[in-house]
């Protein structure tokens, strides 16, 4: 075994199936099989499912030419079901059902990542069986970070407030969003990066009122609202980090938006602590927000967990009663998006401890003037 912590979340996993009443659970590659196993695989145009029931050993079905990617360093003991281009893959598929005894069983399925195609061969390939998502069960798996995981997210946030601490004193009148994402990203691989956690996104001017808007070639102009919202990957676990600046001078208006963003933020970091239910968090920043007469502009949810996936549990959300434990990671960032105007977003990381709330971004949230 080459990866120390898999036979632990191998057991963890499997205690989490007999909990719901799983005889399988099937995972694609993503963050729950990076988990498990510590190999990274991608979703391609040839399937690969790992099936794990609670007694047996794990079966792969894998294609022949990816088999040395894992071979050798398998996390744990694994059975092997390959398939080549011109066998295609459900054979070596129906050959691993018939080897758990599949037929007639409860499957569960990543139900938000399983393709449609995968999930029907499934059912075909394991007989009169109940392929169901796992989705809610499956939360468990990652929700709560270990110290080597936090580590990990802590490096990772470094590396990323280092890179825009590089790039801030570098914005200048004229420049475009393409120009400043470019130099953002090279920023992240130059201090450490083995990745992005998604692809860094630059908005300027009226741009900014897309909370998931498109980098541009726009160019900065005086009065503009800049937002940076982006991320290092170390060790697979991700940084997600967004601030807001303003080109020259702020108008009265940017300045109470601001403002008010700003203590959202913070109100909505002071009610997360373990016990406190997710709602609770985006209760108390959206109360902030429409106090100020800005509720209509708060357009999504208040925060997202954040480990292997950039989204994962717990949501911040309004209608979420998951109550936040130690250990769940999250992002604390409400926002403001005027059309037409402009938006402002402030987005933390943050970390349940048994004492409240740690945030574990520290770079500065005051409103900064820049560019000018």
């Amino acid at each position: 075994m080459t990866f120390p912590h898999a036979q632990a979340r191998l057991d963890k996993l499997r205690g989490i199936l007999r909990r719901a009443q799983y005889d399988c659970i099937a995972l694609t590659p993503g963050a729950n099989f990076f988990y498990l196993s510590g190999v990274p695989f991608e979703i391609g145009s040839r399937p690969l499912l790992l099936l794990i029931t609670p007694d047996s050993a794990p079966a792969l079905i894998i294609p022949t030419l990816e088999l040395p990617r894992i071979e050798g360093r398998e996390p744990f003991a694994l059975r092997y079901f390959c398939y080549s281009d011109r066998e295609g893959y459900e054979s070596a598929l129906a050959a691993a059902c018939e080897a758990l005894e599949l037929s007639g069983k409860r499957i569960g399925v990543e139900g938000m990542k399983l393709r449609f195609a995968e999930g029907e061969a499934l059912a075909r390939c394991a007989p009169n069986s109940r392929v169901l998502s796992a989705d809610d069960a499956l939360q468990w798996l990652r929700v709560h970070k270990t110290a080597d995981e936090i580590a990990q997210m802590r490096r990772a946030i470094a590396i990323s407030e280092a890179a825009l601490a590089e790039v801030v004193p570098q914005v200048r009148l004229g420049m475009s969003e393409r120009h400043l994402a470019r130099l953002l990203s090279e920023a992240l691989y130059a201090h450490g990066a083995e990745a992005h956690a998604f692809e860094p996104l630059v908005l300027s001017g009226e741009n900014t009122a897309q909370p998931h808007g498109t980098v541009t070639d726009r160019a900065l102009r005086e009065g503009d609202l800049l937002l940076f919202d982006f991320g290092a990957k170390v060790g697979g676990y991700a940084a997600d980090i967004t601030r807001t600046f303003v080109i020259g001078a702020p108008s009265s208006e940017i300045a109470r938006i601001y403002e008010s963003v700003l203590a959202a933020n913070l109100a909505g970091i002071d009610a997360a602590k373990a016990g406190a239910p997710c709602h609770a968090v985006d209760a108390a920043a959206r109360g902030v927000i429409a106090e100020a007469g800005y509720g209509e502009y708060f357009i999504h949810r208040t925060g997202h967990g954040l480990g292997l996936d950039i989204h994962e549990p717990p949501y911040l959300r309004e209608g979420n009663g998951q109550l936040l434990e130690t250990g769940m990671t999250f992002t604390v960032e409400p926002g403001i998006y005027i059309p037409d105007l402009g938006g402002v977003r402030i987005e933390d990381d943050v970390l349940i401890t048994d004492d409240g709330a740690e945030v574990l971004t520290s770079f500065p949230k005051a409103l900064q003037s820049i560019g000018g």
